[in-house]
């Protein structure tokens, strides 16, 4: 399965208690993206297959050529909207009540899906800034509906330039409810969309985001799958309560199993398949290249032990619901003597 990595797991660690966070010669006045990126491809080497970047912030017209030679032999893989990263757009961006900041958040957004196809790259969209902070602040139908065209706006966008556009969930942070908060409401975005004639949407599952709404990995990548939904996967984990972004496979264990199990069972990323692994990392204090090298590693025993289950055997457990059985079977998959 081919890699990609995103490039802001090299930034400077920044929270609301540490603003300037603690990692600070990490910020992008002292380490612009192509002296990260230099860093990323010098540690990490043929780990990575290509990076993501958000736009216009991390990569844009005016220091594409940087990168680019940064990159080497590595390619530009997914290019993701960063309108979260405006203080403009703190009360939203497409389904802002303010038609000029609206217009302004919408006109950004085609710019992504235009830069994006200049360079062969996929387009993500995690509206993490499109929702409220309390009750009775909001207009929701409105709000819904504006957030909703800009949804259809950009897809239709992305078809006209064949890129692939792929919506991203998540509960909260920075909006403390977003709008488009679990994969339920994702799939409402994409199928209305489906109605409007846009059949051009899938969907970036970022693990530490179902895990923070109690979703299960390996049972939504089999929905998505078998809704040619399933379209790629940013990879971390955490403790289920935050965004925390830590290494692939420090917790959440059978859970990252489970789903390695069910992206074999999908082809994810294999003969030929073109989908990728992403990884979605934010190493407060620890190295950062380190850490990303260590999620591959993980990655690679998850996944490697996934592809040793006795997958006739679990079939046949899962036809009689025998859970035990099944961890019989995963349990000697991972070396354990009975």
């Amino acid at each position: 399965m081919k890699t990609s990595l995103g490039i802001w797991a090299l930034g400077p660690m920044v929270t609301r208690f540490v603003p300037v966070g603690y990692q600070p010669d990490h910020n992008y006045n002292d380490e612009p993206t192509a002296e990260k990126v230099a860093r990323a491809v010098a540690g990490l080497g043929d780990l990575m297959d290509g990076y993501e970047f958000h736009y216009p912030q991390e990569l844009s017209d005016d220091n594409l050529d940087e990168v680019r030679q940064a990159l080497g032999e590595h390619d530009i893989y997914c290019m993701a909207t960063g309108l979260h990263l405006e203080p403009r757009f703190g009360k939203g961006g497409m389904s802002s009540p303010d038609d000029g900041i609206r217009r302004e958040a919408i006109e950004i957004t085609l710019r992504a899906v235009d830069f994006a196809a200049s360079v062969g790259a996929n387009l993500i969209c995690w509206p993490g800034i499109e929702g409220y902070n309390y009750p009775f602040q909001t207009p929701y139908g409105e709000s819904w509906s504006r957030f909703i065209d800009g949804m259809a706006q950009t897809a239709e966008r992305c078809r006209e330039k064949g890129v692939k556009f792929f919506l991203e969930h998540k509960n909260s942070e920075p909006a403390m409810k977003i709008f488009m908060r679990n994969i339920g409401m994702c799939l409402h975005v994409i199928h209305t969309l489906r109605r409007q004639g846009l059949d051009n949407v899938q969907v970036n599952m970022d693990w530490q985001h179902l895990l923070m709404n109690d979703e299960n990995l390996g049972e939504y990548a089999a929905l998505l799958q078998s809704e040619g939904l399933l379209g790629h996967q940013h990879a971390n984990s955490g403790w289920g309560t935050f965004d925390d972004d830590n290494m692939v496979g420090a917790t959440a264990f059978m859970e990252t199993l489970e789903l390695a199990l069910e992206l074999r069972r999908a082809g994810y990323g294999q003969d030929g398949d073109e989908r990728r692994l992403g990884f979605d990392l934010y190493p407060y204090t620890e190295d950062q290249v380190a850490a990303v090298k260590r999620s591959v590693m993980q990655w690679r025993f998850i996944d490697e032990t996934a592809a040793r289950i006795d997958q006739a055997a679990l079939r046949e457990a899962q036809q009689r619901k025998d859970a035990v059985r099944a961890y019989e079977l995963v349990y000697d998959a991972l070396g354990a003597a009975r």
